[in-house]
């Protein structure tokens, strides 16, 4: 089994994964199991410089508030600001102070320093305006979104006025409350105020699209782009506090159904323009039904990745990735009979697996399911090996 199992893994290479797919994918989706440590990010960022230069990618997108990625993207293709303070503003979820992550930005601005537009690597962000324990207030993406319209179109065809827009959201605290989250009566999210604001939200992404023609010629593609990016951040940050206001059974089900809605439309928007890596969780970018607990409640719902392939097909790729040992949060050597053990008793540091092959191979003795003593480090769930295009294994993972 050991040999059929070393014919079907390969050097992690732009070239031997392109191998893997019928065509090149307009979406290449390379997953990690567990957040907070840079080896899997120093890979990620080795692969994007190989697809940059071998395979003609132009963008790579991150699990990070989409909106704080417009400020790296500026960065990385004007320059503006400076390395410090866009590592600061424009990543999201702490993941900013990571090296990798600087490594990343400061090699895309290199790159780009002197290239014409048309050749310069593109940031984005994909998660939205969101946290673990609550929302950011609309107010950002909603005023853009009425900026951008106001100077280009007859103001007559405005729902409202900004000062009615700054009326109706009052103070950001009241939508940034962080007890809202385990308490709906907390939340604003379906008060008299949010549901008008929701109403206006979509009239002005409805008149953001009926204006196209004229915007698209009176602007850039690059700034309606943005429009589109402000008007399905307001409309979709209005429906999650919605929901957080919700106190039905299926309350947290849809909070984080509509968490990975909002990233797959910012991941078929990205799509639009060109073939982009994407780096996030494995449990945002995979085929099959997320599932979690929290505390005693069971959730199901379809991920970004689950909702981009249904529309993609085959332009959508993923790669899982999955981790020997982490031994500094307790995640020792993986015991034989999981798929974890059977990769790790390969000598190579890293390799990528061809996934429905090794799902093929293990048919007759299907491997048993890693349990992970840490909370934070999801391992392969053998049942999905046929879903992924592909495994990324890193045999030793250090503390960073």
């Amino acid at each position: 089994m050991a040999t059929d199992i070393k014919d079907i893994t390969h050097a992690v290479e732009a070239s031997a994964v392109m191998k893997l797919f019928p065509a090149r994918p307009r979406l290449l989706a390379l997953g990690e199991p567990t957040h907070g440590v840079d080896t899997p990010l120093n890979l990620r960022n080795e692969l994007f410089r190989q697809l940059v230069e071998q395979e003609g990618y132009r963008t790579i997108m991150i699990e990070s508030d989409c909106m704080m990625g417009l400020v790296v993207d500026d960065y990385v293709t004007s320059g503006n600001g400076t390395l410090d303070e866009v590592m600061d503003r424009g990543i999201s979820h702490g993941f900013g102070a990571s090296a990798a992550n600087r490594e990343l930005v400061r090699w895309m601005r290199a790159f780009n320093n002197g290239r014409p537009t048309s050749e310069q690597l593109r940031f984005a962000g994909f998660d939205g305006p969101l946290e673990i324990t609550g929302a950011a207030s609309p107010r950002q993406a909603l005023a853009a979104l009425h900026d951008y319209l106001a100077a280009l179109v007859d103001t007559g065809l405005l729902p409202c006025a900004a000062e009615t827009l700054d009326r109706l959201l009052g103070a950001d605290d009241l939508w940034t409350n962080p007890a809202a989250m385990m308490d709906p009566a907390q939340s604003v999210g379906q008060s008299m105020e949010a549901k008008e604001l929701r109403l206006i939200a979509d009239d002005l992404v409805a008149l953001l699209d009926a204006q196209t023609p004229h915007l698209i010629t009176a602007t850039s593609r690059d700034d309606l782009d943005r429009a589109r990016l402000y008007g399905r951040t307001a409309t979709g940050l209005l429906r999650y506090h919605s929901w957080m206001a919700d106190t039905s059974p299926s309350r947290m089900t849809r909070l984080v159904g509509l968490r990975d809605q909002m990233m797959a439309d910012n991941l078929l928007a990205v799509a639009e323009r060109g073939p982009a890596l994407v780096h996030a969780h494995n449990g945002h970018l995979q085929r099959a039904k997320s599932t979690m607990r929290m505390g005693d409640l069971p959730l199901e719902w379809w991920s970004a990745g689950a909702l981009v392939s249904a529309q993609l097909g085959h332009s959508y790729a993923f790669l899982a990735m999955a981790l020997g040992t982490m031994r500094h949060q307790g995640v020792n050597i993986p015991s034989p009979d999981t798929v974890e053990g059977l990769l790790y008793a390969l000598p190579e540091d890293r390799y990528v697996v061809d996934a429905p092959r090794l799902a093929n191979a293990l048919a007759d003795t299907p491997p048993a399911p890693r349990v992970s003593p840490y909370f934070g480090y999801f391992p392969l769930d053998p049942a999905h090996l046929a879903t992924n295009d592909g495994i990324v294994f890193i045999k030793d993972v250090p503390e960073d």
